[in-house]
């Protein structure tokens, strides 16, 4: 029996131009998986050189910082060194950040904040061999300030202005007075600018408010907490000096983002 079609006309299937293989369906869909593959694999490949030049930029900032680390702690041995060969003896504290000059190397009188006269020539040398480690290779176009800092021990400074703050903020100053006004190195010292054109030394008074021995229970605790910190604050990274890894960085959440909805 043959089967008709409306025209009363035998329906042979080889004779349908719009009859599709399974053949023909399964090479279409192979096809396009192969294309999608491709596809796959370019976005791949561009997504593993853009993490790569994730990686290096990322590590360029982190050896770049760690080297400014690196730097000032090299100073503060170097300072420490060469006054050691002269017979002043300083520490190094806080993560290689400060310069510590203790009670015992520069003294002041109780309720005094005037240099004693025996001690300016150590003052002297001291503020010398700083000046020199800044200027060596231009170190000092790598540091933002260095802060004066005086401390006192928490026995009450009475009489004075501002008590123990005004005591110890007076002591950081005649430090710095003494350096800039009455040493030959001192217009070096008041020339130095950071890289925001700012005054790179700077003084500040902390009373008793961070001592060395919490506990004050015999005098030499309480000599322990009087002292001169030179605190060494090195260049911050600015936002432009990294714009490129911010905006890589940015992206690379983004994608995560991205992925995850």
């Amino acid at each position: 029996m043959r089967i008709l079609n409306q025209n009363n006309s035998p329906y042979a299937d080889d004779d349908n131009p719009y009859w599709i293989s399974f053949s023909d369906i399964m090479a279409g869909l192979l096809v396009i998986f192969i294309l999608a593959c491709v596809v796959l694999i370019m976005k791949l490949t561009k997504m593993n050189e853009e993490m790569a030049q994730r990686r290096v930029e990322v590590e360029r900032v982190i050896q770049e910082i760690q080297g400014i680390n690196a730097l000032r702690e090299e100073m503060l041995q170097e300072i420490k060194a060469e006054l050691a060969a002269k017979g002043i003896a300083v520490e190094i504290t806080e993560n290689s950040s400060v310069l510590r000059v203790p009670d015992d190397q520069l003294y002041f009188r109780t309720m005094s904040y005037e240099i004693p006269k025996e001690k300016l020539t150590l003052v002297e040398e001291i503020g010398r061999v700083l000046h020199d480690a800044l200027i060596k290779d231009d170190r000092f176009t790598h540091v933002d300030t260095v802060f004066i800092e005086g401390h006192t021990d928490s026995r009450r400074a009475g009489g004075l202005a501002m008590g123990n703050w005004g005591l110890s903020t007076y002591r950081a100053i005649a430090v710095w007075k003494y350096w800039s006004e009455e040493t030959d190195y001192g217009p070096g010292l008041l020339e130095m600018k950071n890289m925001q054109g700012q005054n790179m030394f700077s003084v500040s008074g902390y009373a008793a408010t961070r001592r060395v021995e919490l506990e004050e229970v015999c005098e030499d605790s309480f000599r322990r907490n009087r002292r001169i910190d030179l605190r060494f604050s090195m260049r911050k990274p600015v936002v432009s000096d990294y714009q490129g890894v911010i905006d890589l960085l940015g992206g690379e959440k983004a994608n995560v983002q991205d992925q995850a909805s």
